[in-house]
């Protein structure tokens, strides 16, 4: 089954779909860096660099697909739009942001490109997003329905790809569309959560700034003062919870945050969703466990490495991305990834 990927990042979503049986063979992204890193990740993916609504890159979305029968739409449009609202903006609002509308150009895509199975997936916003449609306020389901449902049948879920054999809970939206005629089943859930233990437990103790002979097993750098107070933070406690070493300023006084903030991750259970800034220290919930030793401070005062971030999101160790790539890139596609372990459960549905 052939297929393509619009607003495809790296494509880390991509990842498992070939053993399935699903080859795609366009891909679109607008940022070029994202796009380049695709390229090499997947070297037969023909992929078009630039904005979809560009009537211009639109055909030549359309034209790179060489007249093949295109069975598979993947597409992910930026959650940005929504994701910046959060609680602070009603969702009205949010019909007045640009970037939401870009699953207008999905929806035309599957018009031109009939095929039988599409997933559109997001943040969980995504299926209370309200968008302004000739004078009418209208929700994204119902814009589906208004436009395919004559052909297609409209599925709309919210999952944890925790229960799909990622050691990461991580919320998304998934709307599948499938001809009528055709059967597409729900995932099948995995009988048990994957530990963060399970998944990293393994890999060698690193301190702030130290590496290793892993690829992609090291720890950044960080703030000597950081590292102190996370040295004295238990396994899943935060920095905030302290006594003493907690989060300062300079001239002493306490900073204030969240309890989410400066907070080691637990063994026993899938990691929190891990964020796009999964690089800072300070961010939330985004430093390793760590492990007690004889002196009764706790080991791996840092962000998780790389490596680690890839097993928590699903993926190989030797995931084909080239060991030149800026570290920043890679933390940023994997934080803003759909772990493609759940793209994996949704297809295996199709018959």
């Amino acid at each position: 089954m052939k297929g393509i990927s619009l607003f495809a990042s790296a494509g880390i979503g991509e990842y498992f779909l070939k053993r399935n049986k699903i080859d795609i063979i366009v891909a679109n992204e607008l940022i070029e860096k994202r796009a380049l890193l695709h390229r090499k990740l997947y070297p037969s993916c023909d992929v078009v660099i630039g904005d979809i609504t560009d009537k211009n890159i639109y055909k030549k979305i359309i034209d790179s697909v060489n007249k093949e029968k295109i069975d598979f739409i993947i597409a992910s449009p930026p959650c940005q739009g929504m994701s910046v609202a959060g609680k602070n903006r009603k969702l009205q609002e949010m019909s007045e942001d640009e970037r939401n509308y870009l699953i207008l150009s999905v929806i035309k895509a599957i018009k031109d490109l009939n095929p039988n199975y599409v997933i559109i997936e997001n943040v969980p916003l995504l299926l209370k997003l309200v968008l302004k449609i000739n004078d009418e306020y209208l929700n994204v389901e119902e814009i589906l329905n208004r436009e395919l449902s004559d052909f297609y049948i409209i599925h709309s879920a919210i999952y944890d790809t925790a229960d799909y054999g990622v050691p990461q809970h991580r919320k998304r939206a998934i709307i599948r569309l499938y001809k009528k005629g055709l059967k597409w089943e729900e995932p099948q859930k995995y009988s048990k959560y994957i530990s963060v233990e399970e998944a990293i437990g393994n890999l060698p103790s690193l301190e702030s700034g130290e590496k290793s002979d892993i690829n992609w097993h090291f720890a950044r750098n960080h703030d000597k003062r950081q590292v102190e107070w996370m040295r004295h933070t238990p396994t899943g406690k935060s920095a905030f919870e302290n006594t003493y070493y907690y989060p300062k300023k300079k001239n002493g006084d306490r900073v204030k945050g969240f309890n989410s903030s400066y907070r080691r991750l637990k063994w026993e259970e899938p990691s929190p969703t891990i964020t796009i800034r999964n690089d800072a220290i300070s961010s939330q919930r985004n430093v390793h466990p760590g492990r007690k030793k004889l002196d009764g401070t706790f080991s791996d005062a840092r962000v998780l490495t790389i490596l680690e971030l890839f097993r928590l999101t699903g993926l190989p160790d030797d995931i084909n991305i080239p060991l030149d790539t800026p570290e920043i890139l890679v933390r940023q596609i994997i934080g803003e990834c759909i772990p493609p372990l759940l793209i994996e459960s949704i297809v295996k549905g199709i018959e």
